[in-house]
Parts: structure tokens; C-alpha cells; sequence
């Protein structure tokens, strides 16, 4: 297995976040961006929650503060789209983003998987897509009583102190979700387990993504 690189010491990137609800980067793309940030890649990061409101609001803010400490630009933004209601919004958020196209350059865009069982993540997917057409687009996966976990292509090798503090700050930030089952520290360490057993990670754990589409030059 070839290893390929994205972020590299003291060489700006520019990281288009895209997510559904207020946890979804950070379940399925935070060490990622810890891992990237840590080795000392310059990020310039625009991370988007389009479904936070009130308290959720609040936690997103917090955790993407947290996640995204010592970075070298990071631009927060939080929209009111009604959550499990999205396709049905589909017209208002296709706007979003047609404006958000003219607002950033990313290098790297991280987004939900086109296969997604939840219809507010795949319509975000969906508009990524179409917005971004001439993009390097990386989907990641956020675990779920739906069962809907794929086959992904691309694999992130996570340091142990790296994915300790991604579970730390998950646990930490989203006290509104701890009440859901599938929500806890044995879901992130085993999820990251098994995919960093799939890629042969050196310190066992990685975050798992689907590329559709990566042009080599």
C-alpha cells in the first residue's frame, strides 16, 4: 500500500469542512485534522455546519475551536437548516453553496459519502458534488444504528495521542449526544481500530475516506 501525502511540514493547504449537524467533521474527519495541524502543515480552514441551532450551535462553535487550534486561518461558519429536513430545503442550500463556491479555494474538500443512509448527509454530499466539480472531494463516514458503513479507498494513519484527543473532545464537546447509543468512546476507538488494521496503520488506528474521483499529476 502506497502512502500518499496531502499535508506537509510548514506547507500551506486550504480545507473546505462541509457537515450535516454539529459532530459530523469531527466524528468523521477530526483526527484528520489534529494529525495535519500537529505535524505542522499550515491549514487554512473553512468549516461549515449547515444544522446547528441553540445548544447545538453552541457545541459546534466550541468543538470546531478546539479541533481546529493552531491552525494558521480557520473560518467558523453555522447555518439554521432545519435537521432531517434537508431535501426538502434542497433550493435554499443549493444557494448556499453556489454562493459558497465564489468564497473559497480549497485544496481539499472533506464531506459526507454519497451513500449515506441519512438524507440530510447525503444532500449535502449531493450539492458538494455539483458545486464542486473540479475538486479533490474526500467523503467520510460517521457511524450509525442504520448499519451503512461501506468500503472506503483512502486511509488517514492516526497517531494513539492523536485519536485520544479526537475521542476527548468528542466526549467533551457534545453533551447532547451522549444519550445516543451508538455515541461513545468504544464506537471512535473501535471504528478507528478496524480501519487502522485495514490500512496497516503503524500506530493502529485511521479514519477511513471514499475518493470517487483523484487526479494524479
Amino acid at each position: 500500500m502506497r502512502a500518499l501525502r496531502f499535508a506537509e511540514t510548514g506547507k500551506p493547504l486550504s480545507v473546505l469542512c462541509l457537515g450535516a449537524h454539529s459532530d459530523d467533521i469531527e466524528i468523521g474527519a477530526g483526527g484528520t485534522l489534529l494529525s495535519w495541524i500537529a505535524e505542522g502543515a499550515r491549514l487554512n480552514v473553512d468549516w461549515c455546519v449547515l444544522g446547528a441551532i441553540g445548544e447545538r450551535e453552541a457545541e459546534a462553535r466550541s468543538s470546531a475551536g478546539d479541533f481546529l487550534r493552531g491552525a494558521a486561518h480557520a473560518n467558523i461558519e453555522i447555518l439554521p437548516f432545519r435537521n432531517s429536513f434537508f431535501p426538502e430545503q434542497g433550493a435554499d442550500i443549493k444557494e448556499w453553496f453556489e454562493k459558497l463556491k465564489y468564497q473559497v479555494k480549497p485544496d481539499v474538500i472533506l464531506t459526507h459519502r454519497r451513500q449515506d443512509a441519512h438524507q440530510d448527509h447525503r444532500e449535502v454530499s449531493r450539492h458538494t458534488w455539483a458545486t464542486f466539480r473540479d475538486h479533490l472531494i474526500l467523503e467520510y463516514e460517521v457511524p450509525k444504528w442504520d448499519g451503512d458503513m461501506g468500503q472506503p479507498n483512502l486511509y488517514v494513519s492516526l497517531p494513539a495521542a492523536i485519536l485520544e484527543r479526537k475521542v476527548q473532545l468528542l466526549m467533551q464537546h457534545f453533551s447532547s449526544q451522549r444519550s445516543r447509543q451508538w455515541f461513545d468512546e468504544e464506537t471512535f476507538r473501535g471504528l478507528a481500530r478496524l480501519r487502522g488494521m485495514e490500512c496497516c496503520a503503524l500506530q493502529r488506528y485511521a479514519e477511513a475516506f471514499f475518493g470517487n474521483k483523484i487526479l494524479l499529476t
